[in-house]
């Protein structure tokens, strides 16, 4: 997955389409990602042992990969992740370090 956990995307679909917000946390396996104040779900929770009060939770809900785009950072506009591979020299080696760019404006993200 290209996503990483803090990016700022935005939602290319389905209620929210159209809203930024950063990433708060990526499930690899689902692939599936939280974007903080998207897809916001209401949760019945039970009073709690450490004198937790139970009501109802609005909290954020795991939405597609799919369905997002990362904001490229130079028009605020959804972007593809690119990689560009630069050769460093380190201790006496040549060694490939990969960056992560927009597609849309080239910057790194």
């Amino acid at each position: 997955m290209k996503i990483k956990k803090g990016d700022l995307v935005q939602v290319l679909s389905g209620k929210d389409k159209g809203l930024q917000g950063k990433v708060i946390a990526v499930h690899t396996e689902t692939q599936r990602v939280v974007v903080e104040g998207v897809q916001r779900v209401t949760r019945h929770t039970k009073a709690g042992m450490g004198g937790q009060a139970g009501g109802l939770v609005v909290q954020e809900a795991p939405i597609h990969v799919s369905n997002v785009a990362v904001v490229d950072p130079d028009d605020n506009k959804p972007t593809r992740v690119k990689t560009r591979v630069e050769t460093v020299e380190r201790d006496g080696r040549e060694k490939a370090s990969r960056t992560r760019v927009a597609g849309r404006s080239g910057k790194d993200l």
